[in-house]
């Protein structure tokens, strides 16, 4: 589910949300394709509760939970390891959180949700359809054909992406780092064409409902709501793009990727 974003923007100067009006010309707005497998710095907007304002700042897109002692559990926890006695442990996918377990007890995400919510500025995102492939004698083969999809807002350029965010530190360092997680939720009948396996996409909120998933108080029941909100489909396209757009868009790619994790996209 969603692993591939782009923030591009170009006439879009200022963000107004909550009746707080932000320039956007100092930050750096323009990532063809930001691959969530890179763990890399993404722009978000974060709540200032004290002074009831916001910023945009960068997070590594990849939710940290704060039990992790360093930089080498973090690789571990992101990529998978192998155990003294040579059994690999899969790694932990923290990219997306699923909008439905948000609050759920004992859940990772849980106090993130309840305390630490932000929004991740997209101008588009990818996704994958997958059609069944056939063999040299017509027969089914396993491994299905994907396409791959820009999906955008029609008459939106910049759009918020309800999300989660935790800061975690390094108890080796002591370096402080915001880590958020995109909230998902299930897909519209556009994005079920398109992502038609998980059939998942992004909690794309409109503006009023985007200021108010960042606002301080919110009840459970509220931001169950507002995290499982699903935008009308009408509101949205997509179109299929060529399947080695990634090497055209430069992407921010992922340095220490294993084959494990890359079968994972999609």
């Amino acid at each position: 589910m969603c692993y591939y974003n782009r923030v591009n923007v170009k006439a879009t100067d200022t963000i107004n949300l909550n009746e707080i009006e932000k320039d956007l010309k100092n930050f750096n707005l323009s990532i063809p394709l930001h691959d969530g497998f890179s763990y890399s710095l993404h722009p978000v907007i974060k709540p200032d509760y004290k002074n009831c304002d916001w910023n945009v700042v960068n997070m590594e897109w990849g939710f940290l939970p704060s039990w992790l002692k360093d930089r080498e559990a973090v690789q571990r926890f992101r990529f998978g390891y192998k155990d003294d006695a040579g059994k690999f442990h899969t790694p932990v996918t923290t990219l997306n959180a699923v909008s439905e377990e948000l609050l759920l007890p004992n859940k990772m995400y849980r106090q993130a949700a309840l305390s630490r919510r932000c929004l991740l500025l997209s101008t588009g995102f990818y996704e994958w359809r997958h059609e069944p492939a056939l063999g040299k004698k017509g027969q089914p083969l396993k491994t299905m054909l994907k396409h791959p999809h820009h999906i955008k807002l029609k008459q939106q350029e910049l759009f918020f992406i309800a999300a989660i965010y935790n800061t975690w530190i390094d108890k080796e360092t002591g370096e402080a780092i915001d880590t958020c997680a995109m909230v998902t939720t299930k897909a519209n009948t556009l994005m079920e064409h398109v992502h038609n396996v998980k059939k998942r996409m992004p909690t794309i909120l409109p503006e009023h409902l985007a200021g108010e998933w960042i606002s301080d108080g919110l009840s459970e029941e509220r931001i169950t709501e507002l995290a499982t909100y699903q935008v009308d489909a009408d509101m949205m396209e997509a179109y299929p793009i060529e399947k080695d757009f990634k090497n055209a868009l430069d992407p921010v790619r992922p340095k220490n990727m294993v084959e494990s994790v890359q079968s994972l996209f999609g």
